[in-house]
């Protein structure tokens, strides 16, 4: 933390930077109960610009309609603050592209159980009527129960409605569907999404998207013109399902509970694998550390976390208690 950051966001206890760019700053948080959650704060500058708030209370709204185990839940928010905020679930893990830049390729039962986080997330992403669009190595925080997806910035409903500038390419090169590059809204359906997650998976089991290193241009071409380079995919399973989903037609594509099927019938039973061992050691070995590392709540003489509900919680016992019950 600098002098310049404040102590506290909407209800929240600013604790540490988690990051900043262009847009703005996370912070690590503490709720009034102690729970910990990243709060992204944007830049005073944007505050009078119409159009991107418009924007950020569309990433609200968006983060709000969606659910499931493999999103990272939204907590609390105002878009409408002098300098507008959002506090999401906090995971204490690296994303993909840092893991993987860090430890390497994951093994195939890693990535298959990735996979299927992330094609639930799919599910529910979809079900809820939203398309992601960027969903890319960055996008996706490996936590010790799983994957989270986020960022939804740049999502839109299914229908095709969206706040955008025009004439912008929305994606990340290496990740986006060839359907993307098109100037209508009503090509970049559900199954781009499909395509990022094939490609993604391909990522994290080469360390390299499936269009190879490239400036954007070149990536570009060839995503519209040239087949993914799946040879080093490591099983041949894996391979065939991740060509799948980066087929040019959208339409050929499978559906995220289909990806889903196909990799859950591949799993070790997770009865048999123990809550971080989905994850590569060194990687689980990250996330051990940062939990350590982490700053606890805030804590009042006695050493309990700071917060109305416990005490509300100790007052209500010691009316049980009193009352011999």
């Amino acid at each position: 933390m600098q002098s310049t950051d404040p102590t506290h966001i909407g209800s929240f206890r600013l604790a540490a930077r988690l990051g900043a760019g262009g847009m703005g700053r996370v912070y690590l948080a503490h709720s009034s109960a102690g729970r910990r959650v990243a709060v992204k704060v944007v830049h005073s500058r944007y505050a009078a610009d119409a159009g991107f708030r418009a924007r950020f209370r569309r990433e609200v709204e968006t983060a709000r309609a969606v659910g499931g185990a493999f999103t990272a839940s939204i907590v609390d928010a105002d878009p409408d603050a002098a300098s507008p905020w959002l506090a999401t679930e906090f995971v204490a893990g690296p994303s993909l592209q840092a893991a993987v830049a860090e430890h390497g390729p994951f093994d195939v039962e890693a990535v298959l159980r990735l996979g299927a986080g992330l094609a639930d997330a799919l599910v529910a992403i979809h079900g809820a009527g939203v398309v992601h669009r960027d969903l890319k190595p960055a996008n996706v925080l490996l936590a010790a129960d799983g994957p989270r997806v986020i960022d939804f910035g740049i999502a839109h409903p299914a229908d095709g409605t969206r706040i955008t500038e025009s004439g912008g390419v929305i994606g990340s090169p290496g990740y986006m569907a060839p359907e993307q590059l098109m100037s209508t809204a009503a090509d970049a359906g559900p199954a781009i999404d499909v395509f990022a997650l094939g490609a993604v998976l391909v990522f994290a089991a080469t360390g390299q998207s499936p269009f190879g290193p490239a400036p954007a241009a070149v990536l570009l071409y060839r995503l519209t013109h040239e087949d993914p380079r799946l040879d080093a995919v490591p099983d041949a399973e894996l391979r065939a399902l991740l060509g799948r989903c980066l087929r040019k037609d959208p339409a050929e594509r499978p559906a995220p509970s289909a990806v889903l099927d196909v990799l859950a019938a591949r799993l070790t039973p997770a009865s048999t694998v123990s809550i971080s061992a989905w994850l590569p050691s060194a990687v689980a070995a990250d996330i051990t550390r940062v939990e350590r590392e982490l700053p606890a709540p805030p804590t009042d003489p006695l050493g309990r976390p700071t917060s109305r509900r416990r005490l509300l919680i100790g007052a209500a016992a010691g009316v049980v208690a009193a009352a011999g019950g």
